[in-house]
């Protein structure tokens, strides 16, 4: 249970490139990049409580492991796929629901930290989170 606790986004790298490769637009990119975004995370066995809190939104995800659920970024695109466990790492591949592309998603403890790397469209980012 590496992943359990309360992290907070302490630093973004390429993230403004990604969320461009999203298509999502200057204003909500400028925004994103500084949305102080917190993530509780609690895992039972095979199944994870995620709470996202942000400037712009509070949500709770629930999933187990392997399964597929759907999920909704804060700029509203929606997404569905699944997470898996592998090599203590959380993977994660989604598609998006409006053109099918490919996200793929990646949560692994470095050290105190907490790195979570998006690629999209050729494009990576990684967001680094402490514990709150």
């Amino acid at each position: 249970m590496a992943f359990d606790g309360t992290w907070k986004v302490e630093k973004n790298e390429n993230y403004e490139k990604f969320m461009e490769a999203m298509g999502i637009n200057i204003m909500k990119r400028k925004l994103g990049a500084h949305d102080n975004l917190k993530i509780t995370i609690q895992q039972e066995g095979n199944k994870f409580t995620i709470k996202e809190s942000s400037n712009f939104r509070t949500i709770e995800i629930v999933f187990i492991l392997g399964e597929t659920f759907d999920y909704s970024l804060a700029d509203g695109t929606e997404l569905q796929g699944d997470w898996d466990l592998k090599e203590g790492k959380l993977v994660g591949t989604f598609k998006r629901k409006d053109n099918g592309k490919e996200l793929k998603a990646l949560r692994e403890i470095i050290g105190d930290e907490m790195v979570q790397t998006y690629t999209y469209e050729g494009v990576t980012a990684k967001r680094i989170f402490k514990k709150a």
